[in-house]
């Protein structure tokens, strides 16, 4: 008698769905990576953002996250492709349903691309955000395509330079959010009821003209950035900044 081969448990999905009166939230699930870029979870959102694009019944996308960070950026053990991220950036911004960014904690580097790449967004007042690019040596090349069309980049420029943390106050300053609350949800109320009162066709012409000039970002820049990206990522200094970060040192020249 032969016994079976012992199984292995399936890994989880690193992106949850639910559905509410048309409303599809997909959630980022990879808590013990911190939600950070991977190319599994870059790929399981591009898939989810897919079937929504296609589905008549899906109105509106609420993107948020389970645990206390939204995304932590680039996941430096499996980091994404550039164009791959490049490509679920342009499916933001480019589906045909609004997207709406729900943030109940911290946003990170690449994370702030997503949030950019949605076309409105809500987070709690215990929020943070943090371009940290700069402090493991490289720059936030692919997630400007998004950022910079819809930020003040003269606000902006401090904390690409800096990489300080600022709160959901700073960040609705900025452009990056729509709103702040104690409660995101009640925030998110009447956005949401709003656009299940809107004609799904007119909703999608409606974002084409909100989008058209982040679109043309992406025509213009994709390329460079994303050369730019992979560049840095290979560079002396990256290899540094992200060896001490992971050894929660400080890098080399610091000073």
């Amino acid at each position: 008698m032969t016994s079976a081969a012992p199984t292995t448990p399936a890994a989880a999905a690193p992106v949850g769905r639910t559905r509410t009166r048309g409303v599809e939230t997909l959630s980022l699930d990879a808590t013990g990576t911190r939600n950070a870029l991977s190319a599994a979870l870059v790929t399981a959102l591009a898939e989810a953002l897919a079937d929504c694009a296609k589905d008549p019944d899906v109105r509106a996308v609420v993107l948020t996250h389970t645990g206390t960070t939204f995304c932590a950026g680039a996941d430096l053990r499996d980091p994404p492709h550039p164009d791959a991220l490049v490509g679920l950036l342009r499916q933001l911004v480019e589906l045909p349903k609004p997207v709406v960014a729900r943030i109940t904690g911290h946003v990170r580097a690449g994370g702030l691309g997503l949030l950019a790449a949605c076309d409105l967004a809500a987070a709690s007042s215990t929020a943070t955000f943090a371009f940290t690019e700069v402090r493991i040596g490289v720059a936030p090349a692919v997630i400007s395509l998004p950022v910079l069309p819809r930020t003040d980049p003269r606000a902006l420029a401090r904390y690409y330079l800096t990489g300080e943390r600022f709160g959901p106050a700073e960040a609705v300053r900025l452009g990056l959010l729509t709103t702040s609350a104690d409660d995101v949800d009640d925030a998110l109320a009447p956005i949401l009821d709003g656009l299940r009162r809107s004609a799904p066709g007119a909703l999608a012409e409606t974002k084409r003209l909100l989008t058209a000039r982040v679109l043309e970002t992406f025509d213009r820049d994709a390329g460079e950035l994303t050369a730019l990206s992979a560049r840095l990522f290979s560079s002396e200094q990256a290899r540094e900044g992200m060896t001490a970060f992971l050894e929660k040192r400080d890098a080399a020249w610091v000073v």
